[in-house]
């Protein structure tokens, strides 16, 4: 079997995290989340990381062009193109999945599928208020997920376009969603 290379997109509650850490298991890929990455990155010490902390501590987001530059970087290292990677928060603008085509490309690799977890805005809002955290109140979620979905709507358009989206139905138990979600990723993988 080829080795997966899939974008993982859902709003905010919708299980991606737990979903990607059981996919990691049965396919064996890199679960790459763009927090992590930032984070490896700036710990590193390298120029995108010592640019992209500089960025942070200000207090504002991370440009494109040092989010690509480190997805570009990450997505070199050996263990992503023996093994496939499941990218979890990138790209999150149609100008980032250009850029991760680009990459791939370089790589001489191709995108298998982006899969969009699909969850109700009521389930998702229900599921983040009961977590209990102090940022979770229903104006923040609200906002959150308006934000998503303002933002994420060209995106899984751009992902159509070339044929690479799958959504799933992200409604039941964690074990129905993660069958849903291999027969989608092993139809894609032949």
């Amino acid at each position: 079997m080829a080795a997966l290379r899939m974008v993982i997109l859902g709003r905010q509650g919708a299980g991606k995290g737990t979903q990607s850490g059981l996919l990691v298991d049965e396919f064996g890929c890199m679960h790459v989340s763009t927090g992590d990455m930032l984070r490896a990155t700036v710990a590193a010490g390298t120029d995108l990381g010592l640019q992209a902390k500089a960025v942070m501590e200000a207090g504002d987001l991370v440009s494109d062009e040092i989010m690509n530059g480190i997805v570009a970087e990450r997505m070199a290292e050996p263990d992503i193109a023996e093994n496939g990677i499941l990218l979890d928060g990138f790209p999150r603008t149609a100008d980032q999945a250009d850029a991760l085509e680009q990459i791939l490309d370089d790589l001489g690799q191709k995108l298998t599928l982006a899969v969009n977890l699909d969850v109700p805005v009521e389930e998702v809002t229900a599921r983040m208020m009961a977590r209990g955290r102090s940022d979770d109140t229903e104006e923040a979620i609200m906002r959150r997920l308006e934000l998503y979905d303002e933002q994420t709507s060209p995106l899984l358009d751009w992902f159509e376009a070339r044929g690479l989206l799958e959504t799933v139905d992200g409604l039941g138990r964690e074990d129905e969603i993660h069958d849903r979600l291999s027969v989608t990723i092993r139809g894609r993988l032949g």
